[in-house]
């Protein structure tokens, strides 16, 4: 069973453990960082899938790094919701400048919370009735780990399940293949950039069976786009 990750970005120590309990009993994996500097270590060594980050850090503000997250290639998607105790409305609209993409003034309910955390995901791509993604006649189950075409499924590798869950959540977009080790591998492990293209090669072989090996592309020169478009 794949679970979406959290990384929890909070200064301070009770808001921080409360939100790493409401994220677990939610089923989500939760990471946590008491300042950008520790979020920036995890995120560049762990798969994300979301962040939770409080406006006031020491140090870097949360919505600084924000808006440094969103100038590299690799995190522009990255689905962010902004914690503040921040009530104005000028404050919000600072926020979503920064380019995240709720914004929830504290204090919450850890209900209220999670169905933010879930719509967030669904608009994202990366949660759709239960940890669904649907593309098409294609589904990605990342709760129950299957992929399939129409009413067949498909029997793949846990990398390439990783592999299809991400361009499933990016369609349409070119990743270069160290874009790919990041976000699939982990930036922690070294694994060399040809590893990527086996992989695919795989996949295309297993959705060649069904006829739908152009869902993956070569974009020459740059990398892999996967899209239903032709």
């Amino acid at each position: 069973m794949t679970k979406l990750s959290i990384l929890v970005v909070e200064d301070e120590d009770s808001i921080r453990a409360m939100l790493l309990l409401v994220l677990e009993q939610a089923g989500f994996i939760a990471h946590a960082a008491s300042d950008a500097k520790e979020a920036q270590a995890i995120l560049d060594q762990t798969h994300i899938d979301m962040i939770l980050l409080d406006w006031m850090l020491p140090g870097i503000s949360g919505a600084e790094w924000a808006r440094r997250l969103r100038k590299e290639s690799a995190y522009q998607d990255l689905p962010i919701i902004l914690l503040t105790a921040r009530g104005e409305e000028e404050d919000k609209v600072r926020g979503f400048d920064v380019g995240v993409d709720d914004y929830i003034t504290k204090p919450f309910s850890p209900k209220e919370l999670v169905a933010r955390i879930r719509a967030v995901l669904r608009r994202s791509g990366k949660l759709l009735g239960g940890g669904q993604i649907v593309l098409g006649d294609m589904a990605l189950d990342a709760e129950q780990h299957r992929l399939s075409i129409g009413e067949r499924q498909l029997e793949v590798s846990p990398t390439e399940f990783r592999l299809m869950q991400f361009f499933m959540t990016h369609p349409d977009k070119v990743y270069t293949r160290t874009q790919l080790l990041d976000q699939v591998w982990g930036r922690s492990v070294y694994i060399e950039e040809r590893t990527v293209d086996v992989h695919i090669r795989r996949l295309r072989k297993i959705l060649s069976e069904y006829g739908r090996e152009e869902l993956l592309q070569t974009v020459r020169g740059f990398g892999y786009r996967f899209s239903l478009l032709q």
